[in-house]
């Protein structure tokens, strides 16, 4: 039996139209493989979990009728006590986590001070994403005398250790009482401080992408055509290099978040009444054989924040990765 040359063609059309390639951008490709990651997606889960609470603590402090500032001698170190649970025996169905050497409720206290590490840990780390971003952009583009210039800078600053300069700025600013009243005072010193001095690697990081950004074909044809240099840098190179920034911002919130913690163990953190999960751990340390819970609930969260963002990280940056074949 012969085909005749019509139909063979319509077959041929016909497979061609059913076998239609659909490609996927990077960003799709890595929402794919984020949806399959439930490792990742459960550390994002808890995370927005421990976020949403801290910024729901009014809403518990009114409802369990405590408040995270008020003292009560009387009932200092109260155990944790959840009736439902038959855990705490005869105790203060108020104080779920029980009470600090003050009286305090540890329950809502822990809240506020997760607003003021989070905030701090989110913050400092888009202030120093923000200056990294820029600087490596703009050495990578213009390279010459500012790439120098700003290498000398980095290299400037990682020479010196990190916590020498901290414990500078701390005798500087935050033990000077007329800064301290000001716009220094309370946490926003901390942001500031580790916002204006985390941003060398990520610099370095952006700088090298750029360096490889500019010579490719649509920055050139974006230079044929007239575009300026700050079009070309944020509107053409910055969005190329968002998704590694994303991966910093993620161990750059839970690196701060343990700076914070260890400059408040050396007593140049967030200041008291102000608390912070730093700070509620180092006092807590004085007083580890009568309220044990008051040094392992800070130091749980902390600990469960910060490898929630490490797992976070670890996951857009496998998402990301172009080599991936999955």
């Amino acid at each position: 039996m012969t085909t005749s040359p019509s139909a063979t063609a319509q077959s041929i059309a016909q497979l061609n139209t059913e076998e239609t390639i659909v490609s996927k951008s990077l960003t799709q490709r890595a929402l794919s493989r984020l949806s399959r990651d439930k490792l990742t997606l459960t550390a994002l889960a808890v995370l927005i979990f421990l976020t949403v609470m801290a910024f729901l603590a009014p809403v518990f402090e009114s409802a369990l009728e405590v408040s995270y500032t008020k003292t009560n001698i009387r009932e200092k170190f109260a155990p944790i006590c959840i009736p439902a649970l038959n855990v705490g025996g005869d105790c203060n169905p108020k104080h779920i986590l029980g009470t600090d050497d003050l009286g305090r409720d540890v329950f809502v206290r822990l809240l506020y001070a997760g607003q003021v590490s989070l905030s701090i840990g989110f913050f400092a780390a888009i202030l120093s994403l923000a200056i990294g971003i820029t600087l490596g952009v703009v050495t990578g583009f213009y390279g010459g005398v500012i790439d120098d210039f700003i290498n000398w800078v980095i290299t400037t600053l990682n020479s010196v250790p990190t916590l020498f300069l901290l414990l500078i700025i701390s005798a500087v600013i935050l033990r000077n009482p007329d800064l301290a009243r000001g716009i220094f005072g309370g946490p926003f010193a901390l942001i500031i401080i580790l916002g204006l001095l985390g941003w060398t690697g990520t610099t370095r990081l952006v700088r090298g992408e750029t360096l490889s950004i500019r010579e490719r074909e649509y920055i050139l044809s974006a230079r044929a055509l007239g575009a300026s240099p700050t079009r070309i840098m944020f509107v053409h190179i910055v969005p190329n290099v968002f998704s590694i920034v994303i991966i910093v911002l993620a161990s750059d919130i839970g690196g701060l978040i343990l700076a914070e913690a260890a400059l408040s163990f050396l007593g140049i953190g967030v200041k008291v009444p102000t608390p912070s999960w730093g700070n509620m751990l180092t006092d807590a340390q004085t007083y580890f054989t009568m309220g044990l819970h008051l040094v392992i609930l800070p130091g749980l969260l902390i600990f469960i924040t910060v490898l929630c963002l490490f797992i976070i990280g670890d996951g857009l940056r496998d998402a990301f990765d172009p080599t991936s074949t999955d």
